[in-house]
């Protein structure tokens, strides 16, 4: 394996800010992720994740595996050349589809009923491995169990022990030299199990790793406990990446307790039904308010949207059906975002962390 290496920066308490280095370029952290489930964001393009400055884009090894095909991506050049994006990219594993879908478990992998036309497909450690390889990201991710929460004890139980299993399977299956393999660490909202969880998934040996069942219907209290227990045992040198979370207060709190980087598919579908994440909070696009403001959707955001157009000029779009409104709204929405990110490295850079965290959370929190 060629590896990962988070290079930290500077320190803010716990908090840091890395330059995360592949095989094929580097990204800085804190940083987001935008969510390209089947290979683009909704209404975006990768003409659209240059200009607002993203460094990586996430896509889904289920729905690819499904449509187009692993094999398809593949033969039209590997993920970033089939997207047009030249960027770094990850994909995860389907591990999330084990929340989402609820398909059948078992100890050696998962049967899933396709979305699209319900035939079943088979999904083990080994072969989310090869099929990501196909796909060829710069950073797969191990399949994983990721329980709902609230679950009983012997659920998150069962979860850790297939979760650990599969990592140890899929670091064994790896091949591929110029992609990165993450492990993931789940066990719920327990820090014991956590903590148990992080150490032998570390002891497995990944080029990065990653914290996932969180976010499911926990308290943002308990994520935090569960997200200390997790970095504890993380090795400083490698990525911390917390897995679908994107919301400003969930995310500024996890990168004060040391998380590196994040996905979630919040700021595309908040887009695209009228919602704006502002620096006062989000914004109802649609509401008759706005008909006939003309400032921009936040003042102090430097992206195109807001450059261009104003909150009545967008409504008036979603109050026709016109679904240019959701690709404003979703460049925005990413944008803010990102700039988010960039001003959590400055801060840590400064060492404001703490003043920055005060003020997301008197708006998000």
């Amino acid at each position: 394996m060629h590896g990962v290496t988070a290079t930290v920066l500077a320190n803010d308490g716990t908090a840091r800010s890395t330059v995360a280095t592949t095989a094929r370029g580097s990204y800085r952290t804190p940083c987001y992720m935008p969510v390209g489930t089947r290979g683009a964001v909704r209404y975006l393009s990768a003409a659209d994740y240059s200009s607002l400055g993203a460094e990586i884009v996430l896509a889904n090894t289920y729905h690819l595996m499904l449509r187009p095909g692993a094999e398809t991506v593949a033969h039209l050049g590997g993920l970033g050349a089939f997207t047009g994006w030249d960027g770094l990219t990850l994909t995860d594993s389907g591990g999330f589809q084990v929340f989402s879908l609820e398909p059948d478990v078992d100890d050696d992998g998962v049967t899933f009923a396709s979305v699209y036309d319900g035939s079943t497909h088979r999904l083990t450690p080994e072969s989310a491995v090869a099929i990501q390889e196909l796909i060829g990201a710069d950073i797969q991710m191990a399949l994983d169990v990721c329980p709902p929460l609230p679950s009983p004890d012997e659920v998150v139980r069962l979860a850790v022990e297939r979760t650990v299993a599969w990592a140890s399977r899929a670091r064994a299956a790896h091949r591929r030299g110029d992609q990165a393999l993450f492990g993931i660490v789940q066990g719920g909202t327990s820090a014991t199990l956590r903590s148990e969880c992080a150490r032998r998934i570390v002891d497995i040996g990944f080029d990065g790793y990653a914290i996932g069942g969180l976010s499911v219907g926990e308290r943002r209290d308990e994520m935090i406990v569960a997200l200390s227990a997790t970095i504890e045992h993380l090795p400083t040198d490698r990525p911390r990446y917390l897995m679908g979370v994107g919301d400003p207060a969930g995310m500024i709190e996890a990168i004060a307790a040391g998380v590196d980087q994040f996905d979630c598919v919040l700021q595309s579908r908040l887009g695209r039904h009228g919602t704006a994440l502002t620096s006062t909070g989000k914004l109802h696009v649609k509401a008759a308010r706005h008909a006939l403001e003309d400032e921009p959707l936040d003042p102090t955001c430097a992206c195109d949207t807001c450059a261009r157009h104003s909150r009545g000029y967008l409504r008036h779009l979603f109050n026709v059906g016109e679904g240019t409104a959701a690709r404003l709204v979703t460049v925005h929405n990413i944008a803010f975002t990102l700039a988010l990110m960039a001003r959590a490295r400055e801060a840590i850079a400064v060492g404001s962390m703490a003043t920055l965290r005060h003020e997301v959370l008197s708006i998000w929190g």
